[in-house]
């Protein structure tokens, strides 16, 4: 996981940092300042994102918008992200289950970064959100399904 800024190369990041044009993300995080940011950093890379602050918004918005990936908070009351992601990963349209995920959480742990990847994520970032970190692990999933 990219959870060391030490582990990223520069260029890497600053060649194309505004490459996220035209890519929808769902932004899941039940932290109102901590969704705010995260949904500026994105937008400032050109994507268009879908704010909800919990799981039961987010699986409303997976019904009606289409997803390029999914970035959510593992620490939310009712239903918390990996109970979210699990959900997901459970649906019968499959272009839903295939969609990549990054768990995004103040409490990280190796343990927590092994829970969210068996739960379906394919990343895990911690909190607070490094917007480079997070703008790398974006594009590299994006990279990965294309291959």
């Amino acid at each position: 996981m990219a959870n060391n800024p030490e582990d990223l190369h520069p260029l890497d990041v600053t060649t194309d940092f505004q490459s996220l044009d035209g890519i929808q993300i769902l932004v899941v995080d039940d932290n109102a300042d901590s969704l705010f940011l995260t949904t500026c950093i994105l937008e400032s890379c050109g994507s268009r994102v879908i704010a909800a602050s919990s799981a039961l918004q987010a699986l409303e918005a997976i019904k009606q918008f289409k997803f390029d990936i999914f970035i959510f908070d593992i620490a939310m009351p009712d239903m918390d992200g990996f109970s979210l992601m699990s959900k997901i990963r459970k649906m019968t349209l499959s272009e839903k289950r295939k969609i990549p995920a990054i768990a995004l959480t103040a409490l990280g742990s190796e343990e927590g970064c092994s829970f969210a990847l068996t739960s379906g994520f394919q990343s895990y970032v911690n909190k607070p959100v490094e917007p480079t970190l997070l703008i790398t692990e974006i594009k590299k999933l994006l990279n990965n399904g294309k291959q």
